[in-house]
């Protein structure tokens, strides 16, 4: 009995001299771990399963032959995603953000947002549970605006379809990146220059580059950046 209680005493004094700020990022990193591989289970097993329902087998060749042509740039945009999106989302925020998708159309825009005006860094205490708080009530508020898009979708189709709103539509995006551009941009314009002016060129110049690519070139422009910045600053320009 004796013993219990010890062990019972040393496991409390334990758990006293861990910190808040660490019992919660500990946390954070084991609930992120679990859920990102949850997901990633759910997401290779839906067409495991549709394969068994309907008795279907990919073709194995045309499958190999897709996969070395696309899965090469999408590993490259997983890395770089990773190595640029964490220091501005947080830990907590990047496991959410990675699990519910839509990270540079909504994710980090609600995130930085939501830092400015709080008026913190993403890398400290305060930073990482507003960045963590923002991310959570963007995936609740897009799954609820999701649910009432698609029962709402038939009623709703002809006043979205007016020719009177389409223009509206066409500028959601830019309306949302420029008005956060306009803050950040003005903050730190000699660092904006050289991304603006890359995007810039290879948009006019590369019609290739679409809509669709437009994921991909986030990462970019913030890799070209962070690269242009550490030359600034090595000439004392910033």
């Amino acid at each position: 009995m004796k013993n219990q209680q010890n062990v019972n005493t040393s496991a409390a004094a334990e758990n006293k001299s861990i910190p808040d700020s660490e019992a919660y990022m500990n946390s954070v990193h084991r609930d992120g771990t679990v859920w990102n591989l949850v997901m990633m289970f759910l997401l290779l097993s839906f067409p495991v399963i549709i394969g068994i329902i309907f008795q279907a087998v990919p073709d194995w060749a045309g499958l190999g032959k897709g996969l070395l042509a696309t899965a090469p740039m999408y590993w490259a945009v997983g890395v770089v995603e990773v190595i640029t999106f964490i220091p501005m989302l947080g830990a907590g925020g990047s496991y959410l953000s990675f699990v519910t998708g839509n990270i540079s159309n909504l994710k980090l825009p609600c995130a930085l947002n939501a830092l400015e005006n709080a008026d913190v860094k993403a890398q400290s205490e305060e930073g990482e549970i507003i960045s963590t708080i923002a991310i959570a009530v963007s995936s609740i508020v897009t799954t609820v605006i999701i649910v009432l898009g698609v029962a709402l979708i038939i009623p709703l189709s002809p006043i979205l379809e007016s020719p009177v709103l389409e223009p509206a539509f066409n500028q959601l995006l830019p309306a949302l990146f420029g008005a956060l551009g306009v803050v950040f941009v003005s903050k730190n314009w000699k660092i904006a220059i050289a991304p603006v002016a890359l995007m810039l060129v290879l948009f006019i110049f590369v019609p290739s580059i679409n809509t669709s690519s437009v994921g991909i070139m986030v990462p970019v422009g913030v890799v070209f950046a962070i690269i242009v910045s550490r030359f600034l600053y090595k000439k004392n320009i910033l």
